[in-house]
């Protein structure tokens, strides 16, 4: 299997731009990416990674 280009710190970062607004045209511009591979991510409803980002509050 191929590895992705973008690392899950990458990943994490470009989604949430898109949340703040950014419209995804431009960060697939900006990122060289396809705009597939964005909605693929989004889509998936689970990141790339095994870690994860928020712990539940004690």
């Amino acid at each position: 299997m191929k590895t992705s280009r973008f690392t899950d710190g990458q990943i994490i970062a470009i989604l949430k731009q898109a949340e703040a607004g950014t419209p995804v045209p431009e960060l697939c511009r900006e990122h060289g990416m396809s705009s597939a591979s964005f909605y693929k991510w989004r889509a998936s409803g689970e990141p790339p990674f095994q870690y994860p980002l928020r712990l539940p509050p004690a």
